[in-house]
Formats: C-alpha cells, structure tokens, sequence
C-alpha cells in the first residue's frame, strides 16, 4: 500500500511539473521536434541530473539498490524509432499525452489511441522480435562508469557540466533570438 502512495505521489508531482513547465501544449513539443524551443529539452536534463544525484546518492548511502537492466542495442534502437516516429505523429509523448488529456487537450486521445494499438500490436509480434530485433547487441548489465572504469560521481559530475554548459548556450541563443524579435517588432510602421 506505501508503494502505491508513493506512486501516486509521485505521478501528482511529476504531473504538477508537467503542467507548470508548459511541456503539455503542442506548441512547446512541436518546437522541441524542430530544435525550435528548448524548453522541453531544458525540462528533461533538469530532472536527469535530479535524478542521477539522487539515485546515486541513495545508493552510496545503502538506501536503495541499483536494478540495471541489460543494454541491447536492437530493442533501445527499434524502441527508439517507435517512440519517436509515435511523438512526431501526434506531438506528445505517453507521459504529455496523459497530462494534456488531463488538462482537457482531447487531441491527446489519438496519441492514447495509438499507444494502445502499438501495445497490442507489439505484443502480437513480440515472438518474432524477441528472437531478431530484441536480442541484437546485447552487452549485459552495464554502465557508463563500468565501462570508463571511473567512480560513477566523475561521470555525474562530467554530464552535470555539460548540460548547464548546454543551458548557457540555449539561453544566449534564445536571448538573441528574442531580441531580433524586438527589433523587428520595432521596425515596423
């Protein structure tokens, strides 16, 4: 029963978040697909890098225990291209899709829709791909630090710079770009 309060918890949080970044409206994922606005993108490596601490945190303090699944790169591949083929079609991804149905987007139900078939479908051809698609580059249970042979705080650290390094760059982007904006607005008769 905690479980299931936490999820719940969680999933009301993770919802407020979604809402309160303004990543439900199609707008902001469509920009997102054409490297347009970032700020979807901004959403994801913030809560990437909460989660890398935080889990990592709570391992070093033997408070949780790391559940590494196995790294294949047939299923991460195919995954991907379903998952994205799926986000440039509709404008949402699963998680958007629920949130803007909840915000009364009904535009949304198409992406529901299609999330149901595809699981249905999936599950029909499910044999077939675990014996091809599934199995194809299966390296086993490993990590970034594992195979850099560094403590996993380096990497963390590494990918931490990066994104904030990234930010910077997107943000002076923006900025520019908004004020070219102002500029033309102002030229105008």
């Amino acid at each position: 029963m905690t479980d299931m309060l936490y999820g719940l918890v969680t999933g009301i949080l993770f919802g407020f978040f979604l809402q309160k970044g303004r990543v439900l409206r199609y707008d902001k994922q469509l920009g997102a697909l054409r490297f347009q606005d970032f700020t979807i993108i901004k959403f994801m490596l913030s809560h990437i890098i909460v989660a890398m601490v935080g889990v990592y945190l709570m391992v070093d303090l033997g408070m949780a225990k790391l559940a590494i699944k196995p790294t294949i790169l047939g299923a991460v591949i195919f995954g991907g291209l379903i998952f994205g083929i799926g986000w440039g079609m509709v404008g949402y991804c699963p998680g958007t899709s629920l949130g803007a149905l909840g915000e009364g987007r009904w535009d949304a139900l198409w992406g529901i829709g299609g999330m149901l078939v595809g699981a249905g479908l999936y599950a029909e051809a499910y044999p077939f791909l675990k014996k091809t698609v599934l199995t194809w580059g299966n390296f086993g249970k490993i990590t970034i630090p594992q195979v850099l042979g560094i403590n996993h705080w380096f990497v963390i650290a590494t990918f931490i710079v990066l994104v904030l390094t990234l930010f910077y760059y997107i943000e002076k982007h923006e900025s520019r770009n908004n004020s070219v904006e102002i500029v033309k607005i102002n030229r105008l008769p």
